[in-house]
């Protein structure tokens, strides 16, 4: 029998916001059982691999931080092997900022940025920021103007959470696209970067399954490296968005609960 390796979006397909979607305890349960590798691949970078198995341990998932991959950690990596050090302006949360910083690169703050030292900025790195104010982007148009490379996590404009859709880091990287007039590098689904790693640590597998909620990342990704796309209806897309969507999914299942008895029929 040939070997799988599953691949989850976290937003959307194992909880929205804080709240946990219903099975995806147990399938991840199941997994462990038999054997099953797996990745949790987010495309939202504002928590580290750290902060996000004390997430998913609230919820009664208890996974290690290695095979937990956020578009900051793909970014991190991505830095390390394609490009020389230099000084990073952060645009993003708390998750961003620690890889970052693990560069060793040298952050330029806000502080600094205020006494002039934007101009030293060669990296502006931009994530979803919960805490963004115009001065930020102030700062990071400043230093792409300047000739600093502008490196987006991800391209989601949205992400789900508990009272619906909110502003996702494509929302920012597009105000800074229409200030700068640069297009920046996105590490984040559907790319190669992101692509890369999780391969890298699913280890030797003969097809990958992708457990996504969007069309235009989870699955676009999916269909670009030759996965199998399994669309949930528990986050952004809906059943009309695939209906209109050049791209489709092999599978769409109402949630993660339902995937339960695709394994159970592959362990048959």
């Amino acid at each position: 029998m040939s070997m799988i390796g599953i691949i989850f979006d976290m937003d959307g397909v194992v909880y929205r916001g804080n709240e946990q979607i219903e099975g995806a305890r147990e399938v991840i349960d199941l997994l462990k059982k038999r054997g099953i590798p797996f990745i949790f691949l987010t495309n939202n970078s504002t928590r580290d691999p750290a902060m996000y198995r004390e997430k998913l341990l609230s919820m009664g998932i208890d996974v290690p931080e290695d095979v937990i991959v956020t578009s900051g950690v793909a970014t991190r990596l991505y830095m390390e092997k394609h490009l020389k050090p230099g000084k990073i302006f952060v645009i993003g949360g708390e998750g961003l900022h620690r890889e970052m910083e693990r560069l060793g690169w040298g952050i330029i703050n806000l502080d600094d940025a205020r006494s002039g030292r934007w101009k030293e900025v060669k990296y502006v790195v931009v994530g979803l920021d919960p805490g963004l104010t115009y001065e930020k982007l102030k700062y990071g148009t400043l230093a792409i103007r300047n000739g600093a490379k502008f490196i987006g996590t991800n391209p989601d404009t949205t992400y789900p959470a508990e009272e619906g859709l909110y502003p996702g880091a494509g929302a920012i990287i597009a105000a800074l696209r229409a200030s700068t007039d640069v297009e920046p590098l996105i590490i984040g689904k559907p790319n190669e970067p992101a692509y890369e790693v999780t391969k890298e640590k699913l280890g030797p597998v003969d097809e990958i399954w992708m457990i996504g909620d969007r069309l235009d990342t989870d699955i676009v990704f999916a269909k670009r490296f030759g996965m199998k796309a399994i669309m949930v209806l528990t986050g952004v897309s809906s059943l009309k968005d695939i209906e209109k969507s050049k791209v489709k999914p092999d599978l769409v299942l109402p949630s993660i609960k339902e995937l339960k008895d695709c394994l159970t029929v592959l362990g048959d």
